[in-house]
């Protein structure tokens, strides 16, 4: 029975150790997430060299980085916080219960001394015989009873009592345990922080010192990414024009059948189904297959997949912008860069129809497909595994992105998302 007691004990420790309140639970989910990033990040920062060309996006990862660094400490602080408070309560708790065994103890054994004074089986009987009648007797007899089950059910109380101290002295080790614990690790990542910092104020001292040579490597960039954009524009206004021109010729044969119809006094065709409109004057013309299509797209706005495969970091936001360490450095994006590593593909992110393949150099393929009247384009493809005029799925791949083994061994997708003609910022749209 006894060995029991102690099993049932250690079960219900162990129990109490596997505890944590949730608030510690969600700051420990949010630091392991952010653990999960930095590897990806450290994986890609791995894969990239120190080339000028791409030092700004080493030094983009190298900002994540940092801030992903922060985010842990920040999580870690608050997490031992919590603990903290938590420690704080148990005490107060412990206090209370270590009080409450000592007067249980204290009443207790008052009783047992009491009891064991005056009522031994001898003086039981005569407590009960030298009553004055038999009522009384029976009066005396239950009281003797009910004073023997109060005793046993202090007994338990008792029993019951250093349990609930005992569990929760083990509780207060284990949250010690865990609050030291976090104290190692932030200490750790305090100490990589420091470092992530150090290495990028020497990168961005290094880039200081190569000003020139990477002004005039941006320059060159600067360049192919209006190319790449003149081309997308040219072939958007291509689309635009060839669907104009079978929406017109669709109206003029339709005019021509009901003139036709008229004449001979027959009843004039149904409009076409298939008639091609644009939501906008000089818009792309869509068929209702198309419009249902643009609407579905629309609808997914913030759920549209990443167009990579594998782990991936932005190193390349949309739009034109200040870098924030190199203040002769200014970028402007037509979309957005993807670092990715070697040997992912491209997807489609959503359903649609692949209309133009072209090769801009610095940009190797780029792949544009429509989704009604949006389109999306992936630029940088060693490989493309689609062809001109293929309906794709969301999530298919569409083409190898490129390695670039010879320069800074980097892989990166340059995405663009375009309304007609005009130009979308990309992170608005995807499940990023």
């Amino acid at each position: 029975m006894r060995y029991t007691a102690i099993v049932i004990l250690l079960l219900s420790a162990l129990t109490v150790f596997g505890q944590k309140s949730a608030k510690i639970r969600e700051w420990e989910n949010q630091r392991k997430a952010a653990l999960a990033e930095i590897e990806v990040t450290n994986q890609l920062l791995a894969e990239t060299k120190k080339s000028a060309q791409h030092s700004l996006n080493r030094l983009n990862l190298l900002a994540q980085q940092i801030r992903e660094r922060k985010i842990i400490i920040n999580t870690l602080n608050q997490e031992m916080a919590d603990i903290e408070r938590e420690i704080a309560a148990i005490r107060v708790e412990l206090v209370s219960l270590e009080k409450e065994l000592d007067i249980k103890r204290d009443n207790y054994g008052k009783s047992v001394r009491r009891i064991h004074r005056r009522h031994t089986s001898q003086d039981k009987l005569l407590f009960i015989l030298s009553a004055d009648n038999f009522s009384q007797s029976l009066r005396r007899m239950r009281y003797l009873r009910e004073y023997a089950g109060w005793q046993k059910k202090q007994a338990g109380e008792i029993i019951n009592k250093q349990k609930d101290v005992y569990l929760k002295r083990q509780e207060l080790e284990k949250a010690r345990a865990e609050q030291q614990h976090l104290v190692r690790i932030s200490e750790a990542e305090q100490e990589k922080l420091e470092q992530a910092e150090a290495t990028q104020r020497r990168e961005v001292q290094q880039l200081n010192q190569r000003q020139k040579q990477l002004q005039d490597e941006l320059k060159k960039k600067q360049r192919q990414a209006e190319a790449l954009n003149r081309q997308i524009e040219k072939q958007i206004a291509e689309e635009i024009a060839h669907a104009e021109t079978e929406a017109r010729s669709a109206r003029e044969r339709e005019r021509r059948e009901r003139e036709k119809a008229a004449a001979e006094g027959k009843k004039a065709p149904e409009p076409s189904t298939g008639e091609r409109v644009a939501d906008t004057q000089g818009g792309y013309a869509m068929t209702k297959a198309e419009k249902t299509l643009s609407t579905n797209f629309v609808n997914n706005r913030g759920r549209l997949p990443m167009p990579v495969t594998g782990q991936y970091r932005i190193v390349g936001t949309f739009g034109e912008q200040q870098h924030p360490e190199l203040p002769y450095v200014r970028i402007d994006n037509s979309g957005i860069d993807i670092q990715t590593t070697a040997g992912a593909d491209a997807c489609a992110i959503f359903n649609g129809e692949v209309t133009r393949i072209f090769v801009i150099p610095g940009y190797n393929n780029s792949v544009i497909v429509r989704h009604g009247n949006y389109l999306t384009v992936y630029s940088n493809l060693s490989r493309v595994y689609v062809q001109q005029g293929e309906k794709v799925a969301t999530r298919q791949s569409i083409g190898k992105i490129f390695t670039d083994t010879e320069n800074d061994n980097s892989t990166i997708l340059n995405f663009q998302l375009r309304k007609e003609k005009d130009k979308l910022n990309p992170l608005l749209w995807l499940d990023n």
